[in-house]
């Protein structure tokens, strides 16, 4: 069976540092040299932010809940008699007459009228049909005159009066499912508006602020050199003031953070805030819209406000595409709630004085569904982008990281670095993280190189399944298929090196051809992506010359080497009869993000030739990788033939075995000693 991921242990809160002993003539409150103390810095809720509900409300609550249930048992439970309706004359009176009245009997005084109950004596002849004629248990409604009274009296029937509470219990029957809902009302809406101490608190801010010095600085952002050149003037504002606006300068009012996540956006900006020294209120793009309204904007109002009362200092925006999404795209009806925080934003951001101190950082993956007057100068006065970190920005987010794995020494941070091009900022924290617990799974001291080549197969291919049992047979066609790939990504000029070959499954794959780049990819030419087609082709070509049929195993292949072929002739212009040109108007839906509809600017004939293009690219590719193939039988069936024996072999002996053993390089010949010239006589 395959070894599971173990769940990582609970981290042990750090230790308090120990406390400096006390001076004879310093106060406790003192530094050493003499200066008040910095407060720490403390994540506490700003003033307006919700808090849990008050002690009087969950007093209200628990008797609301205890009268609703005493009231359900008082009325649904409890033995209660019931009386069969008789009728008085001439049943009541024979009973009477004839002495059959058990005990005594009620007379009852109702809102209905009079009736008396009571019970009867067992009849003389049981086995007379008049006994289920005459319940047990009996009521007959009576006019309300002495005649009863006078008639029980001559039988010397006791009897006595009693009130009759139907009124009252119709009453509770029918209040009972109000009180119910007005608690489930209470519970449900009344509770969120109450939760931050009353109604007017459903308004206030859910921002959060950091006071005093943040726990995060420039050191522990790595990798984006130029975001952080770019926002240093701005930490030197902050810090200093009066150095910009006796010049006559101003802070930038909003700084939006743009990239792809994980990148570190968050982080820069917490970054911000711990070198300026000032207070850092956070809050998300999604904590200003409700159900109702108008209390987005009373949100954004009173966040602007507590920010005023703390500048100098920084909001910042998690996801602000949330709520700043575009008011123009026509599509999807409008959202008054949204707009109006949106446009309360607006207004905030343009209205406080350029004096206060106040600027406004948001963050977001998709800057092109922003409104535009959000982006406007005045308001997001700057962009940042926090793009992918390159070659050295990851070496150094590497070595970040690492400060908390203990790495073995044999772990080369450059390397790794080389084998994640693409990897983000999070990412790389993930890899660092996975192989830890790859190690702590086989009880290691350290990190070593291959946890952290497990941990990145991981991430990039998915975890081996090597519980999941496959025949022989599928297992050759898997090997034929995955060799086909490595053949032909090694023919292939500009092709991403091979680093893997598996037939163990991985993911949702019985098998995979891994490749690493080399380095970061910036372009791609047109040489490197026929090549990227012919590699797709290799897995189907390859079954092809090797087996008697193929399979429905290069299903994914032939999807990427499709989209690859279209984009080359729709969008980059690599096709020598259409030329140049660009095909095709992708239309977006801004509030999922996502295509929806493509215009076609072009003919049917046009058309019917891009569809041309795009096949003879992809049969192209094919046949390039079929004769490649079948040049290289040998080099195939040697490596499915090891791929059968070892399931996993790596890139240097395909390689190896394709174009053959590498030749050492001679060693350098020893340059002879310079020849003095002759001197002159």
């Amino acid at each position: 069976m395959p070894d599971q991921d173990p769940t990582p242990a609970p981290t042990p809160p750090p230790l308090p540092p120990p406390e400096e002993p006390e001076g004879p003539d310093r106060s406790p409150d003192q530094n050493p040299d003499g200066s008040t103390p910095e407060p720490p810095p403390e994540d506490d809720p700003s003033p307006s932010s919700p808090s849990r509900p008050s002690g009087p409300a969950r007093v209200f609550a628990w008797i609301l809940l205890a009268a609703t249930i005493g009231l359900s048992v008082y009325l649904f439970s409890g033995n209660r008699t019931t009386y069969e309706e008789i009728a008085y004359a001439p049943t009541f009176l024979d009973l009477v007459h004839n002495g059959l009245i058990d005990k005594e009997v009620e007379i009852v005084q109702g809102i209905s009228g009079t009736y008396v109950q009571g019970q009867r004596k067992p009849l003389p002849d049981d086995n007379t049909a008049r006994k289920p004629e005459i319940p047990l248990r009996f009521k007959a409604t009576v006019l309300p005159t002495e005649r009863l009274q006078n008639l029980l009296e001559d039988a010397e029937i006791p009897f006595r009066y009693k009130q009759d509470n139907a009124l009252l219990t119709s009453f509770l029957y029918q209040l009972l499912p109000s009180i119910f809902f007005l608690g489930l009302i209470y519970w449900l809406f009344f509770r969120q508006m109450h939760g931050g101490g009353g109604a007017a608190a459903f308004g206030k801010s859910r921002a959060k602020m950091v006071r005093g010095k943040g726990k995060v600085t420039f050191d522990d952002v790595a990798g984006e050199d130029e975001a952080k050149e770019e926002v240093s003037e701005i930490v030197a504002f902050l810090k200093d003031p009066g150095k910009f606006t006796k010049l006559g300068g101003r802070i930038p009012r909003g700084v939006l953070l743009v990239g792809p996540p994980g990148t570190g956006k968050t982080l820069l900006a917490r970054a911000i805030a711990g070198e300026a020294g000032v207070p850092f209120f956070s809050i998300s793009g999604s904590d200003f819209i409700e159900m109702f309204v108008g209390v987005g904007a009373s949100r954004v109002r009173d966040m602007f406000e507590q920010a005023r009362k703390n500048s100098p200092c920084i909001i910042f925006i998690d996801e602000i595409d949330a709520v700043g999404r575009s008011r123009f795209s026509g599509l999807g009806g409008g959202h008054d709630e949204r707009e109006q925080t949106l446009n309360q934003l607006l207004t905030e951001m343009d209205g406080f004085e350029p004096s206060s101190g106040v600027l406004v950082m948001a963050a977001t993956t998709r800057p092109d569904v922003l409104d535009p007057a959000l982006l406007r100068p005045g308001r997001f006065d700057r962009q940042v982008v926090v793009d992918l970190p390159p070659l050295d920005g990851r070496t150094a987010i590497l070595k970040v990281h690492a400060k908390k794995i203990k790495l073995d020494a044999s772990v080369d941070l450059e390397r790794v670095a080389r084998g994640t091009a693409g990897f983000s900022g999070a990412d790389l924290a993930n890899l660092l993280n996975e192989a830890a617990l790859i190690a702590a799974r086989h009880s290691k001291e350290a990190v070593d190189r291959s946890d952290i080549d497990e941990a990145r197969d991981k991430i990039l291919w998915g975890r081996e399944r090597k519980s999941r049992v496959v025949d022989e047979e599928d297992k050759r066609k898997t090997a034929i298929h995955e060799a086909g790939h490595a053949v032909v990504a090694i023919l292939s000029p500009e092709a991403d090196p091979v680093h893997r070959v598996t037939i163990i499954p991985r993911g949702m794959a019985l098998g995979a051809t891994m490749f690493l780049p080399e380095k970061d990819q910036v372009d791609l030419s047109r040489t490197k992506a026929l090549s990227r087609l012919a590699v797709s082709m290799g897995g189907r070509a390859a079954e092809e010359v090797f087996l008697p049929d193929f399979g429905a195993g290069a299903a994914q292949d032939i999807k990427q080497a499709t989209e690859l072929a279209h984009a080359m002739v729709c969008k980059w212009g690599m096709s020598d009869r259409l030329g140049p040109r660009s095909f095709g108007t992708n239309e977006e839906h801004l509030f999922l993000g996502r295509e929806v509809s493509r215009s076609r600017d072009f003919s049917e004939k046009t058309a019917q030739a891009i569809d041309e293009e795009v096949s003879r690219l992809i049969n192209e590719a094919h046949d390039k990788a079929k004769s490649l193939l079948e040049a290289h039988r040998d080099a195939v069936e040697k490596i499915v033939s090891l791929l059968l024996e070892k399931e996993t072999i790596d890139g240097e002996l395909v390689v190896e075995i394709v174009r053959g053993p590498v030749a050492p390089e001679p060693p350098e010949a020893p340059s002879p000693d310079p020849v003095a010239p002759p001197e002159a006589e």
